[in-house]
């Protein structure tokens, strides 16, 4: 009878091989195609049952062992960060999942344990809520324990590994202004583009006014159309974060404080969309 170590040893080739496909392949969010296809094209070939494109998602997977008792679930992460790549290193995540699934898998088989254990991709990790999309769908219903490992870059005491988590929240903030000929006719506008740029500001420097453990940062994701028109609707998206929900609602509170107060100074109107 096969030890779990003996069974990683076992796939060890596939999975160093599996990591670095997925690692020298980076796709962004709901776009992780190469890796979808790399990690179902080994288990499939490894004899197991996979849904592709599992949920609706056209990068999420499923493949399940057992029968009865209770169910187990592996997230595999696959996505990466623009320009980067895989910072973040879900690579690693998707390896390790995939390792943890073929073990406990084979431990299933080979002593006729009762229970199941599910392998399930989930895309759009850095981005667009992958995981929310399959809950929404019904992919966790039943499940008894979801599990995944991190990496992550600090040790805590006796060699725990202890990387920082944080709560997020996040919005995309829209300002509406007016627009006028900026040649022309400037005063007759209103600048959502002033908005956008005074709503950062004040963001930069709440960064001051906050606790060591709490965090903002945003980009201005659309500026305006042409320089010789007042922009009449800007975008900026921000993440607030923080070590526990009170302080997450707090930051975030004061981060809405920032650009509600900018579109007011610029004559402009804004929404949020969390």
């Amino acid at each position: 009878m096969a030890s779990i170590s003996e069974t990683i040893s076992k796939h060890e080739e596939r999975l160093w091989q599996v990591n670095q496909e997925i690692h020298s392949n980076p796709e962004l969010a709901f776009e992780e195609v190469h890796a979808h296809d790399t990690l179902c094209d080994l288990l499939e070939s490894l004899g197991y049952t996979v849904t592709r494109h599992a949920y609706g998602l056209k990068t999420s997977f499923e493949a399940e062992v057992g029968t009865g008792g209770g169910l187990i679930v592996y997230n595999a992460e696959f996505d990466a960060l623009p320009e980067i790549g895989h910072a973040c290193g879900h690579n690693l995540i998707a390896t390790s999942s995939l390792a943890a699934f073929l073990a406990t898998a084979e431990a299933i088989k080979a002593n006729q344990i009762e229970g199941r254990v599910r392998l399930l991709g989930t895309p759009a990790e850095e981005g667009g809520g992958g995981k929310i999309e399959l809950i929404k769908a019904g992919a966790y219903k039943g499940v008894d324990a979801c599990l995944m490992g991190h990496p992550g870059p600090g040790m805590g005491k006796d060699g725990v590994v202890a990387p920082r988590v944080m709560a997020r929240r996040g919005a995309t903030v829209t300002f509406h202004g007016v627009s006028a000929h900026a040649g022309n006719a400037p005063w007759l506008g209103h600048n959502a583009l002033d908005a956008a740029v005074a709503a950062y500001s004040n963001i930069a420097m709440l960064r001051q006014q906050v606790a060591p453990d709490q965090r903002m940062h945003a980009i201005i994701s659309k500026g305006g159309d042409k320089p010789n028109v007042i922009p009449h609707l800007t975008e900026l998206q921000f993440f607030a974060r923080a070590e526990t929900d009170a302080e997450l609602q707090e930051t975030a509170r004061r981060v809405t404080a920032c650009c509600e107060g900018a579109a007011t100074a610029a004559g402009c109107t804004v929404e949020f969309e969390w």
